[in-house]
């Protein structure tokens, strides 16, 4: 998340979604000249048109000048050759990088290999998931495959496709569907002239242009107007201990079980006080350690005590944690309040809260190793506050 770093896309999607077209509809933009698409096979994707020439190079570019590579190996083995690349000038500086995954991918692997691996997340920073939904079988796909319904939970942007095949009610069913598992992810209707254009893939925390810290859009518009509604409506349903000098609130909870009883959840929390740097850590350590693979996705930015000023950026997907980032200042106009979002599978969204609140002073700890505990925490490998 800093200014040379890479912003890495992840295009999801199932089987027939229309994956392909939207990506061959993407290399014909402009900005994506300067960028790389990593593909599992170029026979699956069907990009001949563009190639300059077939090649057995793991790496062929294309006649505007992006880069297409396959998957040899491990995602993170091509990832290290295109820095290896840039930095011995066999290929040129990239803009961005765009990986595919087959149709009934796990996402979180692939994101875990963006942000685990320290070498990696030097250069790479995990900009967005975008998950292409066919409009005709999306419902069915979400209820069968399990990789299907968390290639929609953890989702930055949801691109709908094959609208005009789809009858009004199957749609509405649909959206609502998309909108209970995940909140916060624009949907972009995929056959729209502009859906193809390089703009659906910017999702991150930072403008590109300005790189200035965006943090509604990260966390998400719907953030803002949870707020909003907290300051004109003064105390609502979710907001336990309105009034009290240490409290925090929680918005706009959404909640979906598919047919196999996997209940993914998707909510905010906003705490109004700075918070010790130990007790983020070891709230995060313990989620993440305990919890890990419940946890489908985290992303927070934080107030800390020691410099409430310069705000901490965590975001973690399962056991594995992006290294934490420290914003030069707060993004303008920011009430400076810590907000985390989570989406969790078959974890209960009050023990998260309690645990929270437990190490943000809301919940006293009540036991005699409360000052051990501070004294020697779990550290977060590679976490420096």
């Amino acid at each position: 998340m800093t200014q040379n770093r890479i912003p890495v896309s992840i295009l999801t999607g199932f089987l027939g979604a229309g994956k392909s077209t939207l990506l061959n509809r993407l290399l014909k933009d402009p900005a994506m000249k300067d960028a790389a698409v990593i593909i599992n096979e170029f026979g699956e994707v069907g990009i001949d048109h563009l190639l300059v020439e077939a090649s057995n190079d793991a790496v062929v570019e294309l006649s505007d000048g992006c880069l297409c590579c396959t998957v040899r190996g491990e995602l993170v083995d091509t990832l290290a050759e295109l820095i290896d690349g840039m930095q011995t000038g066999k290929i040129k500086p990239l803009s961005r990088v765009v990986i595919e995954t087959t149709g009934l991918a796990d996402p979180a692997p692939v994101m875990q290999s963006v942000m685990g691996h320290p070498a990696i997340a030097q250069h790479f920073d995990l900009d967005g998931v975008i998950t292409v939904v066919d409009a005709v079988n999306g419902l069915s796909t979400i209820d069968s495959y399990p990789e299907a319904y968390k290639q929609v939970a953890v989702a930055d942007r949801l691109i709908l496709t094959k609208k005009t095949l789809a009858d009004a009610p199957g749609m509405a069913a649909l959206v609502e569907r998309l909108r209970a598992l995940n909140p916060r992810a624009p949907i972009t209707d995929g056959d729209a002239a502009d859906a193809a254009s390089a703009a659906i893939l910017v999702n991150g925390l930072y403008d590109p242009a300005s790189k200035i810290a965006d943090v509604d859009r990260w966390l998400k518009a719907e953030m803002a107007a949870a707020d909003d509604h907290h300051h004109h409506h003064g105390r609502d349903h979710h907001d336990h201990d309105h009034g009290h000098g240490h409290h925090h609130h929680g918005h706009h909870h959404h909640h979906d079980v598919n047919r196999h009883g996997t209940s993914i959840r998707s909510y905010s929390i906003l705490h109004d006080e700075p918070i010790d740097p130990m007790a983020i850590n070891m709230f995060v350590d313990l989620l993440r350690s305990t919890h890990g693979e419940k946890l489908l996705r985290m992303k927070a930015i934080v107030a800390l005590t020691d410099r409430p000023d310069r705000p901490l950026v965590l975001h973690g997907v399962q056991s594995i944690f992006h290294p934490p980032v420290r914003l030069p200042a707060w993004p303008e106009g920011s009430d400076r309040k810590t907000r985390l979002v989570l989406i969790t599978k078959d974890l209960s969204e009050s023990y998260v809260r309690d645990l929270f609140g437990a190490f943000t002073g809301k919940v006293s700890i009540d036991r005699p190793d409360r000052a051990a505990m501070m004294d020697n925490p779990l550290s977060i490998p590679g976490f420096k506050f």
